[in-house]
């Protein structure tokens, strides 16, 4: 077996009234959420991202473009699951996610536990092998006024 790595990034605008997703786990009590034309999961979108990146399989983009009414609404972990089927078809298996969630707020690390189990069964991995991290970008951008949420991911894959 061959080990293959991509990367993978997104970022949303944050908005009131909306709910706030990320590697599938609603967080509750958020005051604003991501906007987007699926469920906007910044985090689920990076992953996805890298790993369609490491099989050389495109972008969320191309499989799953926003001028689609189809994706509208969409929820990101069935869009994760339809990617992981697709990388299953062409012989890649994943072995290892971690990801980096970027915010100022809400603070997220009560709900790592739960992001990296609800990834890790969507992948069809334990979640050993899925790793998520939360940091702030010290007030500087976009990002750092409040104004969104990035997400950033590195996957591993193998080919048969």
């Amino acid at each position: 077996m061959s080990a293959r790595s991509g990367i993978g990034y997104d970022s949303h605008r944050l908005e009131a009234g909306r709910r706030l997703v990320l590697g599938g786990v609603e967080v509750p009590g958020a005051e604003r959420g991501l906007v987007g034309h699926s469920d906007a999961d910044a985090l689920t979108h990076a992953i996805i991202d890298a790993l369609l990146g490491a099989a050389g399989l495109g972008d969320i983009g191309q499989h799953f473009p926003d001028t689609d009414e189809q994706w509208r609404d969409a929820d990101s972990l069935d869009l994760l699951s339809q990617v992981c089927v697709f990388l299953e078809e062409h012989d890649f298996t994943v072995t290892h996610i971690d990801a980096t969630v970027i915010c100022e707020a809400p603070k997220l690390g009560p709900f790592r536990d739960e992001m990296r189990t609800t990834l890790a069964a969507t992948v069809g991995v334990s979640a050993r092998q899925v790793n998520v991290k939360f940091t702030t970008n010290e007030g500087m951008g976009p990002v750092g006024r409040g104004e969104g949420i990035a997400a950033q991911a590195v996957a591993t894959v193998e080919r048969a």
